[in-house]
């Protein structure tokens, strides 16, 4: 099959992309600098030059492609997931893509304490969100065509690549742990590794909303507490909860409690995570992070 990819050299990019390749997917990129080209080449995918935000370029360079596939590089997040998705739904409606995926994050729920959350809860507006209720509402628009729009819901990133969690690791190896918010509230993670699976799956899976999360979301303490394990350490010092508040809009998307649920995507495709919670992820991270 044909796919077209865009945040192919991001954090989830790079995961996603070798796994489309091994998939026997033939799979095109966005390249906005040679060097990236030159990446994506060596990874098996045929780099496209072209803007993101260019309706008429992004046109021309999908045909033949079957699928495209939406995610983006935070530092650009909000502008890439507001008119750059807008942009690429625009091209794929008229280039007759039937597929589009698009990345969106759990962090676009409302505070629901120990519940569950699946895809069937409301939704709130965080500033953090912003681009991703955009994002998802130009996915929905391309549904609205008659042809397969897939939304998916990540969790919070982890392994390498995600700058965050290795900054993270390096702090608890320090005896430093970051617990951003109350201590009861609930995380809910995903491995790089199994959210490229999870982008590969939903190259033929039912059009739909999806939750990609490990199967045991943890505790903010919890989560704290199995990153020292993971290097081997106790923390001894913490970074401020509450206070964590102060630093921006992206740390107060972690002080609310979100213990997400993965059934839907469970049970209507054959992807589960390698990693059923932090506690095993952070340990294969840190044994990856400790041989660098």
């Amino acid at each position: 099959m044909r796919i077209f990819v865009t945040g192919a050299t991001g954090a989830i990019g790079c995961y996603a992309l070798p796994t489309l390749v091994a998939a026997g997917h033939h799979v095109s990129a966005l390249a906005r600098t040679e060097t990236k080209a030159q990446q994506l080449r060596e990874q098996g995918a045929t780099p496209v030059s072209v803007s993101l935000f260019d309706r008429d370029a992004l046109a021309t360079a999908l045909p033949p492609t079957h699928r495209a596939v939406f995610t983006s590089a935070w530092k650009r997040c909000q502008r890439v997931r507001t008119e750059g998705s807008a942009a690429v739904v625009d091209a794929a409606i008229r280039a007759g893509i039937s597929r589009v995926i698009q990345e969106s994050v759990v962090m676009v729920y409302a505070d629901r304490g120990a519940d569950w959350i699946d895809e069937d809860d409301p939704t709130d507006s965080f500033p953090i969100a912003r681009g991703n209720h955009s994002a998802e509402a130009n996915a929905r628009r391309f549904g609205d065509t008659g042809a397969d729009a897939v939304v998916l819901r990540f969790g919070l990133f982890y392994g390498r690549g995600a700058g965050h969690s290795e900054q993270i690791m390096s702090m608890a190896a320090h005896h430093i742990g970051f617990q951003a918010g109350r201590p009861d509230s609930y995380v809910s993670s995903i491995h790089l590794d199994d959210a490229a699976h999870a982008v590969a799956t939903a190259i033929n899976s039912t059009s739909g909303t999806y939750n990609v999360v490990d199967d045991n979301p943890v505790t903010a303490r919890d989560n704290a507490l199995a990153m020292a394990e993971a290097v081997h350490t106790a923390s001894l010092i913490r970074a401020p909860g509450r206070l964590a508040l102060l630093l921006g809009d992206r740390t107060t998307s972690l002080t609310r409690s979100l213990r997400v649920s993965n059934t839907r995507l469970r049970q209507t495709s054959d992807w589960k995570p390698m990693y059923p919670s932090v506690r095993e992820g952070y340990r294969a991270m840190a044994a990856e992070w400790r041989r660098r």
